[in-house]
């Protein structure tokens, strides 16, 4: 009889670390799954801002603003056609249906020609 009771220990034993391994195993897979998934979003977040700020370089017409975004003014303006232009190297376009038209600066300029 009791080497009956020693099989189901035994038998019970090993389903009980079967369950235990299998358990173990699935969560250590789904945590590595969702690893996987935020070291791909985060990937994939990183890919999206580089190409945002490309596009915004690309799209930012380099004649309108300087750097800091602000519109140098000099003594005189000069008015061509749809472009007004301070000093000798920056260009403002008047024209609001060209895609590079920038409001601001050109808002900022007229201010500028009133203001003298």
């Amino acid at each position: 009889m009791s080497n009956s009771g020693i099989n189901v220990f035994r038998y019970s034993a090993l389903i009980a670390g079967l369950l235990y391994g299998f358990n173990t195993q699935r969560s250590l897979n789904v945590q590595q799954k969702r690893n996987q998934v935020d070291r791909d979003y985060r990937a994939q977040e990183s890919l999206i801002a580089r190409a945002r700020a490309e596009f915004t370089k690309k799209t930012m017409p380099p004649e309108s603003k300087t750097p800091s975004g602000n519109v140098e003014q000099e003594d005189e303006m000069r008015r061509g056609d749809s472009e007004l232009t301070c000093g000798t190297w920056e260009i403002v376009i008047a024209d609001p249906d060209d895609p590079k038209f920038d409001l601001e600066a050109y808002l900022t300029l007229k201010e500028a020609a009133e203001a003298k």
